[in-house]
Formats: structure tokens, C-alpha cells, sequence
């Protein structure tokens, strides 16, 4: 079973020749249409990976050129994605038949083998190639603990596209012991706090712009308006066409941000992502109705792939995480004299505001450890250069610890300008 078993991520840059990339991107787009020619033919009919799989293989085989097991992996991606849907409007959630445009595409331990010699081979839509892998050059990089391990255990792995670059996700796991078991939910924690000048940002200091998305839904806001107010049917078409358009931007953005917050969290191991809870996030950030979907909308992105990989992901209150200082604990709205700035009156703590709120997030779940009887108060906060207990105990990270993590997905786009621990 998925609980039994820890499981870690390692991104890694591939090392790929011309032909190579050709093969992979290839393999890349054939992969995404054997996904939508199954959910194409399942989409309210099946969501079992069992029933999905018989149902669409064939048609999947006949009309790609992905090879078998890569049509059968299709077939339980689609299921996946089906499922999920499936779950969000059971619990009262509008939703829409998945559309799969991420370049992605899924390698499991019979098309993708590891070397010692640190290459891997994947297979693609014609020959298998063998690429190395764009490891740190220090033996203790963080990809050697799970490479070098006879505890963790290959499974699913993921490669992506971009900026025209191959980055492998490689999937490791290996059993739980009884201790992780029964305090699964004790361990280490990652802070998240939405915003509107930053769509999100982690308590280990992680930021990600939402500028541009702000500037998408304000434009999309306006035409709607206009349209609606015309109420032609020409009108009408036009606002269906633009709905569709900027859904599908805003989408692809929020895919992107909830990839790079599960990412994060992977990297710094942490066991839970928590959250401020959404009801009331509308109200504390004066956003739009875009906005507010936007936010939930990631909030179940990075849900059910946190999931995915044995991640859990908690909601806490919202109350006063903008106003409190992580630092000394005073609270008080003069504290945050602007969107952006946080300024402690007390101890006299600056740092960018939504990485404050992010902070006292991810604290507000850790000590709720100390309060239920079910959990042993364990758990400890993710920050930038280390981990710290509701105590004030901090536990630095390793010596380069930061700059073994070659591979990126996402540069800040801001920094916070207080102290990150």
C-alpha cells in the first residue's frame, strides 16, 4: 500500500545529445495524446485503473507510437486524473474533463533503468537512449543519498521538459518503520501562503510571482464584463472562446506553481504541506473572484499530488498569520505596514510579509502537535537553511546544503528581506 512507504524525489538535468532530444520530445507528445485518447474514451464511463486500462489500450497502441508499457502507463495516468476529477466534484466542485499539455511523460522501473555509472536509459518512441545524469561533482550531493542506497527503492519517475532542458523527477521509496507509522503526521512541515503579489510562497523562502496571472485575471474580468453587459450572441461565443483561452493559461500557471511547491516540499523532506484555511481568503486579501478560484484551484492541485507521493496536506486557521511576527510572536496590525512589508514593533524583525505569514502557517500546524493526544509533538517547520521546533531549537542543514540542489524548477522571484533561518 502507498501509506506503507516513504517517498522522495530527485531532479535531475539529463545530459542529451541532438537525436536524443529529438527522440525524447517525441516520446514526450506521443505520451500526452495516448493520455487524452483515454480519457477521451473514459471521460464518464470508467475511472479504474482496471476498467480503464481494457478499454482504451488497444486504441492507444493503434493510434501512437508509444510503446506497450508506456500505453499502459498512459492508460493509469488518464485513471488518475479521471479519479481526481471524479473525488473534487463529490465534494461539490465544478469540473472539466482533463486536458493533458504539460511535456511530461511517466518512466516506470521497465522503461527507465539506472546505471552505476550514474546514465540512465529510457525508452522512447522508437530505440531506448542512454543519457548521463547531470550530477554535483561532491560525492555528497543530495541525489547520492537515494542513488548509493540499498534502503530506497526506484518506482515512478518523471521527465520533463523545459526551457530546452530534459530534468528527470526520479522516484524513490522505501518502507515505513513502525515509528513513522504511527506518527505520520509528526515530521517535518512546509508553510504556504497565498497572496496576490505573490501567488504563493514557502516558508523556506521560495516565492512565486503572481504578477502576471494578477494581470490575466483583471484583463479576462474586464472583457467579461464587456461582454456580458453586450449580450449578443456574438458576444456570448466570444466570451466562450476567451474563457477557454485564459482558463487554460491560468491552469498551466497554477500546474506550474503546485508542481514547484510539492517539489519543495520533497526537497526539503517534508512530511506535511500545510495552508491557511481558504474560507476566509477572499476577505483577508480583497481578491477578485478570479483570484479566489485560483487559490483553491492550486490548493487541490497540490492535494492530490502531494498525495501522490505520500505528502499530506493540511488547512489551519488563517487568523492573525499576517500580523503575528514568526520571530517574537507579538502580534499587531502595525506590524505589516503594507502589502509587502513586514516591520515586528517589538523586536524590530523585518522581512517581506507573505514569507512571514508563510512562516507562522507552517508554525501553527507544527504546534497543534502539542495539543492532540494522537500525535507526540514532534514535528518541526522547514526553513531555508535548516528546521525549527515551537521551542526555538534549530537544526541546521548540512554544509551545502542549498547548493546541491542544482537543478532548480523555479528561481525566486523575490527575496525576503528579513532573516531566513
Amino acid at each position: 500500500m502507498a501509506d506503507d512507504y516513504v517517498r522522495r524525489t530527485t531532479i535531475t538535468r539529463l545530459e542529451v545529445t541532438d537525436e536524443q532530444r529529438d527522440l525524447l520530445e517525441e516520446t514526450i507528445s506521443e505520451w500526452k495524446r495516448g493520455c487524452q485518447l483515454t480519457t477521451d474514451m473514459a471521460w464518464g464511463k470508467a475511472n479504474a485503473k482496471s476498467d480503464v486500462q481494457p478499454l482504451a489500450y488497444d486504441t492507444v497502441r493503434d493510434d501512437t507510437d508509444i510503446g506497450s508499457q508506456h500505453a499502459i502507463l498512459a492508460t493509469h495516468q488518464a485513471a488518475q486524473a479521471i479519479t481526481g476529477c471524479n473525488e473534487r466534484r463529490s465534494k461539490g466542485k465544478k469540473v472539466s474533463k482533463p486536458i493533458f499539455t504539460a511535456p511530461t511523460v511517466t518512466y516506470d522501473t521497465r522503461t527507465m533503468t539506472l546505471f552505476d555509472d550514474d546514465t540512465v536509459s529510457l525508452s522512447t518512441t522508437e530505440s531506448r537512449v542512454r543519457c548521463p545524469l547531470a550530477l554535483p561533482d561532491a560525492d555528497d550531493g543530495y541525489q547520492r543519498q537515494y542513488l548509493d542506497s540499498d534502503t530506497w527503492s526506484v518506482t515512478e519517475s518523471t521527465l520533463t521538459a523545459r526551457d530546452g532542458e530534459f530534468f528527470l523527477h526520479i522516484g524513490f521509496r522505501r518502507p515505513k518503520n513502525d515509528t513513522e507509522r504511527n506518527t505520520a503526521e509528526d515530521g517535518t512541515v512546509l508553510g504556504v501562503d497565498f497572496g496576490i503579489e505573490n501567488l504563493a510562497v514557502t516558508s523556506t523562502a521560495s516565492f512565486f510571482n503572481g504578477r502576471e496571472l494578477t494581470h490575466h485575471l483583471r484583463e479576462f474580468e474586464k472583457v467579461r464584463a464587456g461582454l456580458q453587459q453586450t449580450g449578443t450572441r456574438s458576444a456570448h461565443r466570444t466570451l466562450v472562446q476567451s474563457s477557454g483561452r485564459e482558463l487554460r493559461y491560468v491552469r498551466d500557471v497554477l500546474h506550474r506553481a503546485s508542481n514547484a511547491i510539492v517539489d519543495e516540499a520533497l526537497r526539503y523532506e517534508c512530511d506535511v504541506i500545510a495552508f491557511e484555511n481558504l474560507t476566509y481568503i477572499r476577505d483577508r486579501t480583497r481578491a477578485s473572484w478570479g483570484h479566489k478560484w485560483a487559490f483553491r484551484t492550486l490548493y487541490e492541485y497540490v492535494e492530490y499530488k502531494a498525495e501522490a507521493v505520500g505528502i499530506s496536506v493540511k488547512q489551519v486557521g488563517s487568523a492573525y498569520t499576517s500580523k503575528r511576527c514568526a520571530e517574537c510572536g507579538f502580534t499587531a496590525a502595525e506590524n505589516r505596514p503594507t502589502r509587502n512589508d513586514f516591520q515586528c514593533q517589538k523586536c524590530g524583525s523585518e522581512a517581506n510579509a507573505d514569507y512571514n505569514a508563510a512562516k507562522n502557517i507552517g508554525m501553527r500546524y507544527v504546534r497543534r502537535g502539542q495539543q492532540l493526544s494522537r500525535r507526540t509533538g514532534d514535528s518541526q517547520l522547514a526553513l531555508k537553511s535548516g528546521t525549527v521546533t515551537p521551542n526555538g531549537g534549530f537544526t541546521a542543514y548540512p554544509d551545502r546544503f542549498e547548493a546541491e540542489f542544482t537543478d532548480k524548477p523555479h528561481p525566486p522571484q523575490a527575496r525576503p528581506s528579513g532573516r531566513a533561518k
